[in-house]
């Protein structure tokens, strides 16, 4: 039996069971049933109605919990976990080069609530016919993308569902780490993801977070609000500080960025990242799925409400940029309907 050690927990997020729980419990209990939007969906200037907890896909941020762990529990609180019997979790690889996609080799993920199992069965079929790299133990352990969602993952499923709640828990996960992929590549993997899509016992976390800008993200990325050619601010650049801060234009480019995936088109997707250049991390575990949306003809016409397509409930920065030399995280979360 081969387990993977919660890495990251002691530094990213407490290690302490009570503690964590508890964390989890406050964040998820400050998540209304429902809002009443502030501004527009499309500008993300407020927050959307949740659904009646009956999503099966979400989008969901992987930061440190002082930061993510907030805004996280908007997507959490939106799924159907009761009836789930398997969870996909797909997010970036961040430290390890790799240009498909990779799985684990191990058999459990621990958190510091408890064990998550692996559908050992089923990631063994994938690693041969997809195919599909391995990670070493050292790699998988490494990479954070994954980890940050096993806590949520594990407090959701004791909470509602009766499998898991069972000794041992029966609701496996398949982790699916996607690398540097190329849009075919992405349209491959979500072709192979697609079937998948149509058992509704199989849910799907996708870990992204949004806008990384500052200069240790390389990326300074100004879009004006007059709609002049945006530019990568530099110090001693010159921009309308009083009336269009930055964060201001990181918000309008994470908009976009957002309407994008909305949209339910990959290709729309693919054009508007290759357009601002946004430092959108699981970019490619956004792409992979909604080209497995498309492969499975579930998105169709503009309603909100269609099969597979994303809808933001939150949105969030860890700090208001105001000068060239500062930096902020955006984070984001989704759910869909499949």
């Amino acid at each position: 039996m081969v387990a993977r050690s919660p890495s990251h927990a002691g530094s990213w997020y407490t290690a302490s069971r009570q503690q964590l729980s508890q964390q989890l419990d406050g964040w998820l209990a400050a998540v209304p049933s429902s809002t009443t939007p502030i501004g527009t969906a499309s500008a993300h200037q407020g927050h959307v109605s949740l659904p009646a907890r009956n999503a099966r896909a979400i989008i969901a941020p992987h930061a440190g919990y002082s930061y993510s762990g907030p805004a996280a529990a908007w997507a959490y609180k939106s799924v159907d976990w009761a009836n789930a019997k398997r969870v996909f979790v797909l997010g970036p690889s961040h430290h390890y080069y790799l240009p498909g996609a990779a799985t684990t080799a191990c058999d459990t993920y621990a958190t510091p609530l408890g064990d998550l199992a692996i559908d050992t069965a089923l990631v063994q079929s994938l690693q041969q016919t997809w195919p599909l790299e391995t990670m070493t133990r050292r790699v998988d352990e490494a990479e954070h993308s994954l980890e940050m969602h096993l806590p949520y993952i594990y407090k959701m499923l004791s909470l509602t569902n009766h499998a898991f709640q069972a000794s041992p828990p029966s609701v496996p996960l398949v982790p699916l780490l996607i690398g540097n992929t190329d849009p075919t590549t992405e349209s491959r993997y979500g072709a192979l993801l697609a079937p998948y899509l149509a058992d509704p016992a199989n849910l799907f976390v996708i870990s992204s977070d949004f806008c990384h800008w500052g200069s240790r993200f390389r990326y300074t990325y100004y879009a004006p609000r007059d709609g002049a050619p945006a530019s990568h601010l530099r110090s001693g650049s010159d921009w309308d500080a009083a009336g269009w801060p930055i964060h201001e234009s990181i918000r309008a480019v994470d908009a976009e960025s957002m309407d994008a995936v909305e949209s339910g088109r990959h290709d729309v997707f693919l054009a508007q990242l290759e357009g601002t250049g946004n430092t959108v991390c699981g970019r490619h575990a956004i792409g992979v799925f909604m080209a497995a949306v498309e492969s499975a003809g579930l998105v169709h016409g503009d309603d909100e409400g269609a099969r597979g397509r994303f809808n933001f409930v939150r949105y969030e920065r860890s700090d208001l940029v105001t000068h060239v030399g500062g930096s902020s995280v955006s984070y984001a979360s989704a759910f869909a309907v499949l």
